[in-house]
């Protein structure tokens, strides 16, 4: 198992396009590789916490810095 991690620029993106991206960026990964995502959008806090509850992915961490979240989400 990989823990190959793969950027996925969606900042300036709002609801729900970081999302959709993340899934079909997802798609491409396999089990335990990371996705990590710069996004702007506010929303996205909540957003990527519930796609994750969904989807049984695992969401590593969720910070935020100066206006930009950065979330890591490991594909299971």
């Amino acid at each position: 198992m990989s823990n190959t991690v793969q950027e996925l620029d969606a900042r300036g993106l709002n609801c729900p396009l970081p999302i959709l991206r993340a899934k079909k960026a997802l798609n491409g990964l396999q089990s335990g590789q990371v996705l990590r995502i710069r996004a702007t959008d506010p929303g996205a806090v909540k957003d990527f916490d519930a796609f994750c509850k969904q989807t049984g992915n695992e969401l590593v961490s969720s910070e935020q810095n100066s206006g930009e979240y950065v979330f890591q989400i490991r594909k299971h």
